[in-house]
């Protein structure tokens, strides 16, 4: 739609995406925004969370079509209310620490989800309007919904991007490199191949080879940038760390364990292979 794709393009939300990203990294990087980002789950925490306000908050407008259900929507709105506080961090969580273009649908993905929420607390207060309030709320929260969605599928934001991987690789072992040019690699420096059309990063630590793939599962930054230290390869962009003997993320933003490749060497010559490749 063309709204969306000029609220992309407004840059003048950018002057409300910097302080809010500051507040929102006022997290530090550790367990709980970890927890947040949803790491323990392999994938985003935040679309979980959000169903359980939406979904009684739509349920109140379906008791409102009948009279005597007031006390119960107001329950099943209370329930909301609280449901909303978890859902909310983990989405600023996950906000601040996207692209700029990601941002400014955040941004005013949350003020319509702010809208709703105030709707719903002056509707507590408001017995008298309460199913008005309740119906704006709604359509509030629709609307917060849709950019949500639209961030989610459009803009791929929390969508894992080394997914493509193993459908790009062939399978079987992959040439990289002499034995003899590897060599000479700096230890503990990652270096940047490519692989047909997919980049990957080599890292040399002592007598082990370490190759993943080069794009981080979170939003594609260049691993090969990122530093290496303590077993983790962390991403320049974003921060998200990964355990590069597995694949296994040590920190987020990202969710998904990075594809790590096998590696030997035959003939003379540094080669990998990704299991679960074709």
């Amino acid at each position: 739609m063309y709204f969306v794709s000029y609220l992309e393009r407004a840059k003048g939300l950018d002057r409300l995406s910097g302080p809010g990203q500051r507040i929102a990294r006022l997290l530090p990087p550790g367990r709980v925004r970890d927890a947040l980002h949803g790491v323990q789950l392999g994938h985003p925490l935040h679309p979980a969370l959000v169903q359980v306000p939406a979904g009684t908050w739509l349920s109140a407008s379906f008791l409102d079509m009948w009279p005597g259900n007031e006390t119960a929507s107001r329950r099943l709105v209370l329930a909301g209310l609280a449901a909303s506080v978890p859902a909310a961090l983990a989405g600023a969580a996950d906000w601040s620490e996207q692209h700029e273009q990601q941002m400014r649908v955040g941004v005013v993905h949350a003020f319509a989800n702010a809208a709703a929420v105030a709707c719903y607390a002056v509707s507590i207060a408001s017995p008298g309007r309460a199913r008005g309030l309740r119906l704006a709320g709604l359509a509030a929260a629709a609307v917060g919904g849709f950019l949500g969605g639209h961030i989610a599928y459009r803009q791929s934001a929390g969508a894992n991007q080394t997914e493509p991987v193993p459908h790009l690789v062939e399978p079987g072992w992959h040439d990289l490199m002499p034995a003899a040019d590897f060599a000479v690699l700096a230890e503990r420096q990652p270096v940047k191949r490519m692989l047909g059309d997919v980049p990957i990063v080599i890292i040399k630590d002592r007598e082990r080879t370490h190759v993943l793939a080069g794009r981080c599962g979170h939003l594609s930054g260049p691993l090969s940038d990122g530093e290496y230290r303590d077993g983790c390869l962390t991403c320049p962009w974003h921060g998200s760390a990964f355990r590069v003997s597995d694949g296994a993320v040590a920190h987020g933003p990202a969710t998904a364990p990075q594809p790590v490749f096998r590696t030997r060497v035959a003939d003379g010559v540094l080669q990998a292979c990704l299991p679960g490749a074709g």
